[in-house]
C-alpha cells in the first residue's frame, strides 16, 4: 500500500495514518545516497541561476518533534550552494522585542530575498503548536492564528516565494532511540536538555496540536509534505528530491547580458 506525502486540502490529517518508517519502491541507504548527489548536484545548479536572476524565491519549512532531523536535512539537502543566496534562521524562543510584536513579526523579517532560498528551522508553526501545548495564549487568539498564516503564507506566494513545507515524522519510538543516542555520546550530549524529557512526556499533546496544524493550513499553494523520518537517509533523499523538482518547475534562468560584450577582449 502506497503512502502520500500530502492530502488534498481540506482532508483531515491523522498522524496514525501515516507509518513514519514508509519506504517508497525499492529505495535502499546506498541508492538513496546516490539520488541525494544527483539532487543536490542539480539544485545546486538551479540554484545559482535563481540567484542570478534575482525574480523569485524558495522557502523550505522545516517542523518536526525534538530529533526528527531538521538539523541533518539542512546540512544534506543544501550541500554545496554557495551560502550567499541561502538563509538559515533557526526559531527558538521568542525574545522580549519579539514578543512585543504580533507573532508574525519575527517571521516577516526571515523572509528569503528574491533570488535565495531560505529554510525555517521550526518556523510560525510554533505559535500554534508549543503556545497551545503549554497554553500560553488564550483560546479565542489561538483560534484565529490558522487563518492569519494561511493568509501570510499567501502573502509570500503573492511576492514571488514559492513555499515547501515539510513535516518530519518520526516515531516515539524512534525519538526515544535519538535521545538516548545523545545521552551516550559526549559529543552529543551538549544537544540534549532535561526539558526533552519534559516535552517528550507531552508527545500526545503535540500530535493533536500538529494534526490540527496541518490539516488547516494545508492549502493549495502551500501544501504540508508529511516525510517519514524514522530512517533518515530517506527523510533526506525525500527532501532534497522535493526541493529539487520546485526549483526544476520554476525554472529559473540567467537574465540577459549587457549589449555588446561579444567582442570585448581583455587586456
Amino acid at each position: 500500500m502506497t503512502q502520500p506525502l500530502s492530502v488534498s486540502p481540506g482532508s483531515q490529517i491523522r498522524l496514525a495514518d501515516f507509518d513514519a518508517r514508509y519506504i517508497e519502491g525499492n529505495w535502499t541507504k546506498q541508492s538513496a545516497r546516490e539520488a541525494i548527489r544527483e539532487n543536490t548536484a542539480i539544485s545546486r545548479d538551479l540554484a545559482y541561476r535563481l540567484y542570478a536572476e534575482n525574480r523569485r524565491a524558495v522557502l523550505l519549512i522545516l517542523q518536526g518533534m525534538d530529533t526528527a532531523g531538521k538539523d541533518g536535512t539542512i546540512r544534506t539537502v543544501m550541500t554545496g550552494i554557495n551560502p550567499q543566496s541561502c538563509q538559515i534562521v533557526p526559531f527558538k524562543q521568542p525574545s522580549d522585542l519579539e514578543l512585543d510584536h504580533d507573532f508574525l513579526w519575527r517571521i516577516h523579517h526571515a523572509v528569503p530575498r528574491r533570488g535565495n532560498i531560505g529554510i525555517f528551522n521550526r518556523s510560525h508553526y510554533e505559535d500554534v503548536l508549543v503556545v497551545r501545548v503549554h497554553k500560553l495564549v488564550p483560546e479565542s487568539e489561538l483560534a484565529t492564528r490558522f487563518d492569519r498564516i494561511n493568509d501570510f503564507e499567501q502573502l509570500m506566494i503573492d511576492a514571488g516565494v514559492t513555499i515547501i513545507k515539510c513535516f518530519l515524522h518520526i516515531s516515539k519510538e524512534e525519538q526515544k532511540e535519538r535521545l538516548q543516542a545523545r545521552l551516550d555520546n559526549p559529543n552529543k550530549r551538549w544537544k540534549f536538555s532535561k526539558a526533552d524529557i519534559a516535552e517528550r512526556a507531552r508527545w500526545d499533546d503535540y500530535q493533536r496540536a500538529y494534526e490540527d496544524a496541518l490539516t488547516r493550513c494545508n492549502t493549495k499553494l502551500a501544501p504540508w509534505q508529511i516525510i517519514p523520518s524514522d530512517r533518515k537517509w530517506y527523510r533526506n533523499m525525500t527532501v532534497s528530491r522535493l526541493l529539487r523538482a520546485t526549483l526544476e518547475k520554476l525554472n529559473p534562468q540567467f537574465p540577459p547580458c549587457e549589449e555588446g560584450l561579444e567582442n570585448i577582449n581583455i587586456h
